[in-house]
């Protein structure tokens, strides 16, 4: 493990006591989830955007076309607007 050292300013360093107890963890814990999911959101986007490079539009509505023309099933419709 290492060690880190960070200033918060004391209103996010409240919010953050109140969240860690709130979930019943301790603020290391929080500190390490949260740039955890941060590093997480950071590293799909890198990884979906290189898959976008590769991609095709010219597959992808050759695949697209594939799908019938159908009105979908009343558990996977929208509710109305």
């Amino acid at each position: 493990m290492s060690d880190l050292s960070v200033q918060l300013p004391n209103s996010l360093y409240k919010s953050l006591q109140i969240l860690a107890q709130q979930d019943g963890i301790s603020i290391d814990q929080f500190i390490a989830t949260a740039v955890a999911e941060k590093i997480s959101a950071l590293t799909t986007e890198v990884y979906l955007e290189n898959l976008a490079r590769h991609g095709s539009r010219i597959a992808y509505e050759a695949v697209l076309a594939k799908v019938p023309d159908i009105e979908p099933d009343l558990h996977d419709q929208l509710p109305p607007a």
